[in-house]
């Protein structure tokens, strides 16, 4: 049985998961473990690091022509600019979260939001106290997903705080953070007299980890292309 050789970028906690996880599994093979890529060889690059890494890597996946799965968030878009152009040498998957369930959540929502158009839409997010990004590219791609189902004719607010009420055409987005919270979404859709609220809620870390090890081998002898969750498991 071939085995896919998988080079971990980042030594934090999710990377340190994803390392567990590849070590005690047959079909994958460890090819590096740091976060700063000198020789590493493999098959893919998984990347749980932090953006500030992001640029070299990207280099170094290039150079080396190893597809990559981007895990890390909290970049900007001068990086998500570099990111589209190396998508265009190399094959990358780049996701905000790799749970299955998010990935559904995604879907479920912009079809809710396509026949609940006249609702107004408030997004919540919860993570543990030592998460450095806030809002979480989660509830980011959240929020995306359902601007582009109602024609980008939305616009995001984060917080809220003022005198001023609330617009029609606006999505508000609320950051909570505390204790050992892995990852809880919402998006709620509020109407006259009702509210639908779809939640996703993470109980462990590994779940992340288990998507991005689908991810990584997916992406193994795709052509060069800028690939997204939805496409892993279709």
């Amino acid at each position: 049985m071939k085995t896919t050789k998988i080079i971990i970028h980042g030594i934090g906690t999710m990377a340190t998961i994803l390392k567990d996880i590849v070590e005690k599994d047959d079909s994958l093979e460890l090819a590096g473990f740091a976060d700063n890529l000198t020789n590493e060889k493999g098959d893919v690059i998984v990347d749980f690091s932090h953006f500030s890494l992001i640029e070299d890597m990207l280099d170094y996946g290039v150079k080396n022509n190893i597809p990559i799965v981007i895990c890390t968030t909290g970049y900007d878009d001068k990086i998500l600019e570099k990111i589209n152009e190396a998508s265009k040498k190399i094959p990358i998957v780049l996701s905000s979260n790799t749970s299955i369930g998010v990935t559904l959540m995604n879907e479920i929502v912009s079809k809710v939001a396509s026949v609940l158009n006249d609702f107004d839409i408030e997004i919540v997010e919860t993570h543990h106290n030592k998460k450095i990004d806030s809002p979480s590219g989660t509830a980011k791609t959240l929020y995306n997903t359902i601007n582009n189902t109602l024609n980008n004719e939305m616009h995001l607010v984060n917080g809220r705080s003022g005198t001023h009420k609330r617009e029609k055409k606006e999505i508000g987005m609320h950051s909570l953070r505390g204790g050992s919270v892995v990852g809880e979404h919402s998006v709620i859709f509020y109407g006259d007299d009702e509210a639908i609220e779809i939640t996703h809620k993470a109980m462990s870390k590994k779940i992340f980890a288990h998507g991005a090890i689908k991810s990584a081998k997916f992406i193994v002898g795709k052509a060069p292309k800028l690939y997204n969750m939805k496409e892993v498991l279709s």
